[in-house]
Formats: structure tokens, sequence, C-alpha cells
């Protein structure tokens, strides 16, 4: 097979007519052209940081969404279903990835199993690195089990991830001398220097919630070799819209010479995880793409090892995959949700659009009828956790910046333990969300007025067994509907899944009650 067009050379640093001859999908040849070709030629995209699960897809679906936008691979942190189904789950994602030529790498959770199934998954080639180390706390007071889990890794040639949000100082460079890589958690600039100076690699985030491009982009021009592209969390609408070629559209908008953009956006993370991804060199695998121009890097083609996955439409054909899950909770009763008077301030969540971290505030309750109610006048919602695992009595707390007027919320996409997770006014609005959710064994969900509305998730609670515009039309309407309740937010449902993730400060909601980042405690 040959490819004609203007070969975009990120080694050489250089663009020129060329013609490629690819044979037993590798680059046999590199041969100049005597006319023009049309098209720019350059290495496929990677995403340095994802989880899959995010997307409310199964990998060889999301594959079918990407492929359309120039990406090829990913190194994704399969630990959402780790949490649900421990390594069966991470087994699930291999096995459906393999079904499609898109080029998943995974990692090992170094949380949500122990320390022989990191081994175990870490064994396998295909198996680059271990996932983010969240538990800051556990690496600077050397907890063995989590630094015996970095030393299997780095004994077997594998990378080691960080998340380190807000960590500067000494700690941070405990954490690091641990042996940790990278960060994609950097919100600040300064905190982002303060880690690159330590050694660390900086992955420039820009999630469906946590924007940090623009805040973190100076840096990228600073040291782009050093520095790579991910999306972390990327919701399937979103995901229709464009992935890793948005960002390096805007990185070259913004005065970044193309070819550092590329280079950041292909060659780091193929030469970081040693990843089996060709970069358009004779001898590599045919891992390519043509796009318009370099002003909109609008994808024409996609190839992976020679096989042309996308063009006009993706070539790839829809995998169907078996539905698992662990969803035990029984159904729940309004009472179950009712808070008893109390004469000292409330602990609440604030909310803070656009970022994952929340504050924490002290405010006095709403009382009705002897129970402490929310306050929509001040906005302050109540916010519940229903254990999915087990039946156990649940986890209550008040949360500010939602904006609900009517109705409720819930999803069991709650990271990282993706329980139940619910906001609203009412206790009745509450149980009936929550219970349709247990009905359906997961989902995300909406009520008002007694009609609830939902898009199922019956895959571990966190990802559809539908395509993925088809999940997208479903997750538009129920983000304009929550929108419709009166919530101002950029993105309803995947901020509510974050006010369960206790690795992110400072106050967050477990299936215990709420979570002091700070102090790691409950707060009673």
């Amino acid at each position: 097979m040959e490819i004609h067009g203007n070969l975009v050379d990120i080694h050489k640093r250089k663009i020129s007519s060329s013609r490629i001859l690819i044979e037993d999908g590798r680059i046999a040849a590199i041969e100049p052209n005597s006319h023009r070709g049309k098209g720019f030629i350059l290495p496929g995209f990677v995403d340095a940081h994802i989880h899959i699960e995010s997307s409310m897809l199964i990998p060889s679906a999301f594959a079918r969404m990407v492929v359309r936008h120039g990406t090829i691979a990913t190194v994704s942190d399969p630990h959402e279903i780790a949490a649900v189904l421990g390594i069966s789950g991470v087994e699930y994602m291999l096995e459906n990835g393999r079904k499609s030529p898109f080029k998943f790498y995974f990692g090992a959770p170094s949380k949500q199993i122990n320390l022989g199934q990191v081994r175990e998954l870490l064994e396998k080639p295909e198996i680059k690195f271990l996932c983010e180390v969240m538990d800051v706390s556990a690496v600077i007071q050397d907890d063995p089990e989590i630094l015996d889990k970095i030393a299997i890794a780095k004994g077997l040639g594998k990378r080691v991830d960080g998340h380190a949000p807000g960590v500067f100082g000494d700690d941070l460079k405990k954490y690091v001398s641990a042996g940790i890589e990278t960060d994609h958690a950097c919100t600040t600039l300064s905190e982002a220097r303060e880690k690159h100076a330590l050694g660390m690699k900086i992955l420039v985030r820009e999630s469906s919630i946590s924007k940090d491009f623009n805040t973190l982009f100076p840096l990228m021009l600073e040291d782009p070799e050093n520095c790579m592209l991910c999306t972390d969390h990327l919701l399937p609408n979103h995901l229709m819209l464009g992935h890793i070629n948005l960002l390096v559209r805007r990185a070259v908008q913004k005065g970044m010479d193309p070819f550092d953009a590329i280079t950041v956006a292909s060659r780091n993370p193929v030469l970081h995880y040693g990843l089996e991804v060709g970069l358009l060199r004779i001898g590599d695998l045919a891992d390519f793409i043509i796009v318009e121009n370099l002003d909109s890097f609008r994808v024409l083609e996609t190839y992976i090892n020679g096989e042309c996955v996308f063009k006009e439409s993706p070539v790839l054909p829809p995998i169907e995959s078996p539905i698992v899950n662990q969803f035990h909770a029984g159904e729940k009763k309004p009472t179950d949700f009712a808070v008893p008077a109390q004469d000292q301030d409330l602990h609440v969540i604030e909310v803070i659009d656009g970022k994952l971290f929340t504050k924490h505030l002290t405010l006095p309750p709403k009382i009705e009828n002897n129970l402490v109610i929310a306050d929509p006048a001040r906005d302050i919602l109540k916010i519940v956790v229903v254990n999915r695992y087990h039946d156990a009595p649940v986890a209550i707390g008040f949360i500010k910046n939602f904006g609900l007027k009517k109705g409720a919320l819930a999803s069991s996409v709650a990271h990282d333990s993706h329980n139940i997770v619910a906001i609203g006014l009412r206790d009745e609005d509450i149980c009936e969300v929550v219970n349709a959710l247990i009905k359906t064994k997961g989902g995300i969900a909406l009520t008002s007025g007694g009609q609830a509305s939902l898009l199922p998730l019956p895959i571990a609670g966190l990802m559809s067994n539908l395509e993925g515009e088809e999940v997208a039309v479903h997750y538009s309407n129920l983000d304009q509907a929550a929108k419709n309740l009166g919530s101002p937010l950029q993105a309803p449902f995947m901020t509510l899944s974050f006010m369960t993730d206790l690795a992110i400060p400072e106050l967050k909601m477990s299936d215990k009650g709420l979570f002091d980042y700070k102090s790691a405690s409950i707060i009673r």
C-alpha cells in the first residue's frame, strides 16, 4: 500500500512531499514525491492518561468514537472498573480492547487490588505501568504495601504514574523520591513547575470537568519534551466533539510550534511508556493520521498498523461484550434519608465549577419538624451515598453550589468506590432516583415531579452496552435536564461523580460519612 502526502517529520522537524510504502503493517520506505500531495501525514495522537470508563463506553466503542479524531492509542487507567470488580474488571477491559485494532495500553491499579494481583498484571507485556498512586499520605508515611507495589513496577521496568493534587514542598519531594514519575492533577502553573523541577513529567489535563490546559500551557512552551496531553475523564457528548486533536489545535493557535505540539501529543507518551506505536519512521508500525492542514487539524484518515480505521466514518465494526456487574443494594425508603435536628453547625461541601477539588464550609442548619433539611435559598442541598455492594446505613451530608431548584440527581459513577451518590432537595425525590438506579443496577438518573429519567450503565454500573453516538445523545439529554432543574454547573453529573473521590481535597462524601482530606478522617 502507498500513501502520498506532506509528511510531517517531528524527528527532523521538516515537512516534505512524500510517498510512504507500507508492507505487513510497517513502513517499508519513505521516498520523495515529485508532486505535492494533499493533506498532512503525522503521527497519530495518544491520550497519556484516561479512564475509559468515564466515557461510559466499553473500550471497543470508545475506539470507534476517537479514531475519527486521530487518536490511535491511550494510556488507560482501569481503576474505576477495578474498584467494582477487582482484577477481573481489568481483565474485562483487556479482553474487549484486544478485539479492536486500536492500541489500548492499560495499567495495574495501585489501590484497588492487592500486591499479588498487581504483580500478576505488571508481569503481562501489555500492562505498561502502575496506575496513579493516589494515596499520597501512604507514600509519605512509608506504607509498606504501596512502596512494595512501586518496587514491583520498577523491578519489572514499568512506569509509575502519580496523582498528587496540591502537594508541595517536603511532602512532594518524599512522594517523588518514592519513584513516582508523572502527575496529571496540577491545577496551577506554580504546582506544575515545582513538580517538573523535581523531574516529574507533567500531563496537561483537559477533562470534561477539570480544564487545566490554558493554565499549564506556558510549561508546554518552556519544555515540550517533558509534557504530554491527557483528558483523564471525558464524557461521551464531549467525545463526540473531539479529543486530543482539539488540544493540538489550541496549542498551535496559542503560538506553539506545530512540531512541538505534535511531539507532546504523540512521541512523548510513546517513548515514556514504551508503547508499540509507530512514529512515522522507516521500520515503524504504520500508525499515522492524515489531516487537512496544520491549523484546523481536521482528520481525514486514521491508520493503525497500516489498516485504515477511519475515512469519513469509522471503519471499525461494533463489538458486543458480555454484561458484568456487582450490585446488591436493596430498595430504600424516604425515611432512610432523614437527618435528625442538631444544634451544631453543618459541615458543608462547597462545589467549585470546573474543578475537581472542593472547599469545606461550616454553616448553620435549616430545621423543620425536628429534621435538618435542604435550603435552596442558600443553595444547600442534601447529598447521600448508598453502598451498592451490600445493604448499609445511608451516609448523608450537605452540599452547596449545585443550584437545583427541584428534583434530584443520582449516579453509580461515583469515584473511586462507585457506590450510588445522589443530591436533591426532598427525601422523597432522592429516594425515588436512588431506587431507579438500584432497579437498573447502575446508571445516571434524574427525577422531578415523580418521573425518573435515566441512562442505564449495566456494565459494572459504569459503562453502557450501546454505541457511542447513542450514549452521547442520552447523556446530553440528561445533562440538559439537570440544567433545566436549575444547575449552573458545566457538567452536573460528572461533578456529582467526583464528590465521593476521597483522593482530592478538601471535603468529600464517603459511604461512611463526610471525609476531610487534610486530616484523612471521617467527620461525624
